[in-house]
């Protein structure tokens, strides 16, 4: 068989594969909630039943993770065994199938005029392709979140996780194809495992609604350049922590560590710490480096804050000079760009030019300075008097998220059920025509009704 020939063979595959899941799309948009909370149930139910299948699998990747020497970040990432974790990730299923239906919740009534009334209800975006790395409970986080929110999705992840991908994609397969009776169908959850199908896949929209990718900066980066569907992801963590004039010393200094070494290689990890100017001829600057390196954090200063240093801590081997790129590096690490500003209004534009978008923090007593933060810094999540590390999730209430959206359009941050959401609207009428009204005709009521939340679901 020619190269050729394989080629279009397995294009015509993947064709067929997200053909398929258009199809489980559809069926799933008319779907009850009672249908989708069910399939989770029966979901969990599965893979609490094939826990030793999942884990022997799982294993298999560990193994293969140790002998190609893969970091022992990601193989603590592959890792399904500890039983915290995986009982974590199927609580996660049950906290998704109790969640309030989402679906068709009208959130406008208006009535144009007696017996022409318009609705704008919630409804399913449709087919969501989402390419991961590493992580394994992904492939049971977005299942959940997906058919939950009445969307089929066609998952993607990546080679070192191939034996956990699969097994979990088996058995919720499985648990889909026991369900009879019911508009949620095991094609609303599909797995390639090519990756030569991502590019092909990225050409498909004719099917597929939506992309998200999560993993490395080059992964998101190729999915935002290869693809005229919708992309919702960052390409950059770039998170910036900035010391005000007026805080408390012993509460910034903890926010700010949390956020470095909690998990450094995590896109809400804290990059760049700015300090107001006026700290520096204080002893709180020398505590704060103190502490930080302390903390095994390695510190790159902006030159002009070297003068500031004291001849012990110029041969602290964790402090060197920062060069004007790890401004704007996402480091992955327990490395932090530091810089001084003279004010407000200059940690604000470093953050709006240098920055990613993703989250920023402010530390400060002034709830003014905080104010003006929080509403200046063009970040999908911005924070006073907290860690950058709270921009998850799970933390913030979604049950699981689906990625982290630094997008200006339909989800931003942390993205749970209700970014997987659109909205149609709907209009009842009686028989009315548009030419009915205009100028000595008809007029328009537009008359606000009240809004029956739960009117159209079903």
């Amino acid at each position: 068989m020619t190269q050729k020939r394989k080629a279009d063979d397995a294009a015509t595959t993947t064709e067929a594969l997200a053909h398929a899941a258009r199809g489980a799309a559809l069926k799933l948009a008319t779907a009850t909630g009672d249908e989708r909370t069910a399939a989770l149930r029966r979901i969990h139910a599965a893979l609490k039943q094939n826990a030793d299948r999942i884990k022997a699998e799982n294993k298999k990747d560990l193994d293969n993770a140790a002998k190609n020497n893969l970091s022992k970040q990601l193989i603590r990432r592959l890792d399904l065994s500890g039983a915290d974790k995986f009982d974590a990730m199927l609580q996660g299923v049950l906290d998704i199938a109790e969640m309030e239906d989402p679906v068709g919740k009208t959130s406008l009534a208006t009535r144009l005029d007696t017996g022409l009334d318009l609705y704008r209800v919630s409804c399913p975006i449709g087919v969501v392709l989402i390419i991961f790395e590493a992580r394994p409970e992904v492939v049971v986080n977005i299942a959940a979140l997906t058919i939950k929110s009445g969307n089929a999705v066609i998952l993607k992840g990546g080679k070192e996780a191939q034996y956990s991908n699969a097994i979990l994609h088996q058995i919720i397969s499985e648990a889909l194809s026991e369900i009879t009776q019911s508009s949620v169908t095991k094609d609303a959850v599909l797995l390639v495992e090519s990756r030569t199908a991502i590019d092909t896949l990225l050409q498909m929209d004719r099917y597929i609604d939506l992309v998200i990718p999560r993993g490395s900066n080059a992964l998101v980066r190729h999915v935002q350049g290869n693809t005229r569907i919708p992309v919702l992801g960052h390409a950059d963590g770039i998170c910036t922590t900035y010391l005000d004039q007026n805080l408390d010393q012993e509460s910034a200094l903890r926010i700010l560590i949390d956020a470095k070494t909690t998990a450094p290689s995590a896109c809400n990890a804290t990059e760049t710490l700015l300090i107001h100017s006026s700290h520096l001829l204080t002893p709180f600057f020398h505590t704060l480096l103190a502490r930080l390196t302390l903390a095994n954090i390695s510190l790159r200063l902006d030159p002009p804050l070297f003068t500031y240093l004291t001849p012990l801590e110029k041969q602290n081997a964790l402090i060197t000079e920062a060069t004007e790129e790890d401004f704007s590096t996402e480091f992955l690490d327990t490395i932090l760009a530091v810089r001084a500003v003279p004010t407000l209004s200059a940690a604000i534009a470093h953050i709006n030019s240098h920055g990613s978008h993703h989250t920023d923090a402010i530390i400060t007593t002034s709830s003014e300075n905080a104010d003006a933060f929080l509403r200046s810094v063009d970040s999908a999540d911005v924070f006073w008097n907290a860690s950058t590390r709270f921009a998850d999730g799970f933390r913030f209430g979604f049950g699981a998220e689906i990625g982290v959206s630094t997008n200006k359009t339909h989800a931003r941050g942390p993205v749970g059920v209700e970014g997987l959401l659109i909205y149609k609207f709907r209009l009842h009428g009686n028989g009315q025509c548009s030419g009915d009204y205009g100028v000595g005709k008809k007029e328009y009521k537009h008359e606000k009704l009240e809004v029956e939340e739960n009117k159209f679901q079903l």
